[in-house]
């Protein structure tokens, strides 16, 4: 159902001059982080505990809990992870091109709750007008005193540093991106023992956060961890950002209550995204970015809830929904999703760089008309050498995730829609009309 919760992180957006140091602080801005530097960091971590905030990067890790990991070292980093790149997902950019300020106000807070000095905001270069902006807005806070020496008068100091990405996918996870950010290759490292927790940015203990995590921080301190942990079930507490796409008729970003709301209100009721565009048919929705296993419309009334779409044998990840008609190519569909895995690969392992090059040459032959029938049991042979078994949580056989999260797609086109796959070798060209 749709709840009515109260927008938290895009209660600012719908305003035009929303990323303006002057429209933030007659809205309230960095009256939290004046609120925070009252209390004592442990206070102020204890409200993030209370809050039960989970990431909102992909992992869903609980925020409080990573935080607690932070190993004991006189020189400790904070990194925000704004590298978003998972197609079709569209959250952060619009978090940080509309709020700017927000995204740095939570990151001073979740570094004064860590008591970390030097943070880092990794922002995807492409995000070109977001970018401009989030530097002018880290200038204005340093201007007005909320980043750098004696914060707010305080005992708390802090640089702040926004480093643009060089658009490569894999700098979404979280050690290609500390790589990166060392101005190495984006290799993901071998954990363990490369937990950034442990081992991180320059081998310091480091906390990596999303840059919606750290945007809820300045409400969670306003208002209360227990305000926060109030909205939503379980440990899908507050809200989120989701990026709705495909084929509905209005597409958009949309902040919801966790778990109240079902993926059928998301994709069908009027506010939200109107229902499946021309009346038509829903065939299938990917529920959390293009590396989460699809569902079928069984699956609409399944709340968005973390534990409960993982029980499901899916994802919430990115916060993408991805919704597919009756017209929609299923073969077509996967095939883009393993072009793009095979083209983002870093290289580095056997299983992701060789079997995301041959999942592609072979979905391409079988979406071009050229296929085998047994193709596509060769497909599926091939996704069980990346991540045995083919199931839910992936079988890790990666360094990072990238590799076993390649089957996800063509997977589930096989086995919800292996006619669709048998047309296309039977008929050398696709049912649905799709040409290329």
């Amino acid at each position: 159902m749709i709840t009515g919760a109260p927008p938290i992180v895009t209660r600012r957006v719908g305003i035009e001059d929303s990323h303006t140091i002057e429209r933030y602080l007659a809205t309230g801005g960095y009256d939290a982080l004046r609120a925070a530097l009252a209390m004592a960091p442990e206070a102020v971590r204890e409200q993030v505990d209370k809050a039960s905030l989970l990431g909102r990067g992909g992992a869903g890790f609980p925020a409080g809990r990573k935080w607690s990991m932070l190993a004991k070292s006189d020189t400790t980093y904070l990194v925000v992870n704004g590298d978003e790149s998972e197609p079709a997902t569209f959250k952060d950019h619009l978090l940080v091109e509309r709020d700017p300020h927000q995204v740095i106000e939570g990151t001073i807070i979740a570094a004064y709750a860590l008591q970390v000095r030097q943070a880092f905001i990794f922002c995807r270069g492409e995000f070109a007008l977001g970018l401009e902006r989030l530097q002018q807005a880290c200038n204005d806070a340093y201007a007005l005193r909320a980043l750098g020496e004696s914060i707010f008068g305080s005992d708390f100091s802090l640089d702040l540093v926004v480093h643009p990405g060089a658009g490569a996918y894999i700098c979404g996870e979280e050690t290609a991106l500390l790589e990166s950010l060392e101005g190495k290759r984006g290799f993901p490292r071998i954990k363990p023992p490369y937990f950034p927790a442990a081992i991180g940015l320059y081998g310091a203990p480091t906390v990596v956060n999303n840059i919606e995590t750290v945007s809820n921080l300045p409400w969670i301190v306003s208002n209360g961890g227990e305000a926060f942990a109030a909205l939503g079930h379980g440990s899908s507490t507050g809200t989120r950002l989701f990026a709705l796409s495909g084929r509905v008729e209005r597409p958009g970003w949309y902040e919801l209550e966790m778990s109240k709301t079902t993926f059928r209100d998301v994709i069908y009721d009027p506010s939200l995204g109107g229902g499946v565009r021309g009346g038509a048919e829903l065939k299938a929705f990917i529920p959390g970015g293009v590396s989460a296993p699809w569902f079928g419309p069984d699956h609409l009334d399944l709340g968005l809830d973390q534990d409960a779409v993982g029980a499901a044998g899916s994802m919430l990840g990115s916060g993408s929904i991805v919704v597919m008609d009756e017209a929609t190519c299923a073969v077509r569909a996967a095939w883009r999703i393993t072009r793009f895995f095979s083209r983002e690969s870093c290289g580095q392992c056997t299983p992701c760089r060789e079997g995301s090059s041959w999942l592609e040459k072979i979905m391409a032959r079988v979406e071009g008309g050229q296929g085998r029938e047994s193709d596509i049991d060769l497909l599926m042979d091939a996704c069980d050498n990346i991540a045995p078994g083919v199931s839910w949580p992936p079988q890790q056989t990666t360094i990072c995730v990238l590799g076993p999260s390649i089957p996800s797609s063509i997977a589930s086109a096989v086995r919800m829609f292996r006619d669709e796959f048998l047309r296309h070798v039977k008929d050398g060209a696709c049912p649905m009309g799709a040409g290329r």
